[in-house]
């Protein structure tokens, strides 16, 4: 019985924090920003709506703005589901799988936008302002890894690889540390990464073929 009210209970709750995170995550920031400017973003550069091509092919001066309203969206939808959770329920391990599943969809939802047939950003930005909203020390360090790997490559391809690699294992090293009060986090942390690189996949390719463009500085 009381398992039953369990799960009428969590389950409502987590399918709530999925749709709304998917719906904030899916907001296309720079297809819009792109269309505002007279470009279809996906038809230029490398044809992704993220906000690296935004700054490729638009400048800095709206790249940026993207880049902060894709980080807001991960920083919001996780922000909002820790919210949710702990009004109605004050457990740990709820409100942490809430957040969990907040991230993940966030992420799902810039990669998978409904609204642009699924094509979307690569989710670097929205990953990193999910996991400030969970962990902040484990997004100071991935960001941390992502600016030092640019710097020194140039690739914003290796940058976000190597900061989507690190982020599970950052996780897991504070996990084994007990700095984490549940193995929620480790678990979502590997499964954002997966994501990541899987987007990742053809500039992966162009690394291998030694096709892939670097960032240069202007």
């Amino acid at each position: 019985m009381i398992a039953g009210r369990l799960t009428d209970f969590v389950f409502p709750i987590l399918l709530s924090v999925a749709v709304a995170a998917y719906l904030v995550g899916s907001f296309p920031a720079g297809y819009i920003a792109g269309r505002l400017a007279g470009v279809d973003l996906r038809t230029v550069g490398s044809g992704n709506v993220g906000a690296t091509n935004v700054t490729r092919v638009l400048g800095k001066r709206i790249g940026y703005p993207v880049f902060l309203v894709d980080f807001a969206k991960g920083f919001v939808a996780v922000g909002a589901a820790v919210i949710i959770a702990k009004a109605g329920s004050s457990g740990v391990a709820f409100t942490e799988l809430s957040a969990a599943v907040a991230a993940v969809m966030a992420v799902v939802g810039h990669s998978y936008p409904l609204w642009l047939r699924f094509q979307g950003g690569k989710g670097v930005a929205t990953t990193l302002g999910a996991l400030f909203a969970i962990n902040w020390i484990v997004g100071a360090v991935v960001c941390v890894v992502w600016i030092l790997l640019f710097q020194f490559t140039r690739y914003v391809s290796v940058a976000s690889l190597a900061a989507a690699a690190a982020l599970p294992i950052t996780m897991a090293t504070l996990f084994f540390l007990h700095q984490l009060r549940t193995a929620v986090q480790p678990v979502f942390a590997l499964i954002l990464s997966a994501i990541v690189i899987w987007r990742h996949r053809s500039n992966i390719s162009r690394l291998v073929s030694g096709t892939e463009p670097r960032f240069n500085r202007k």
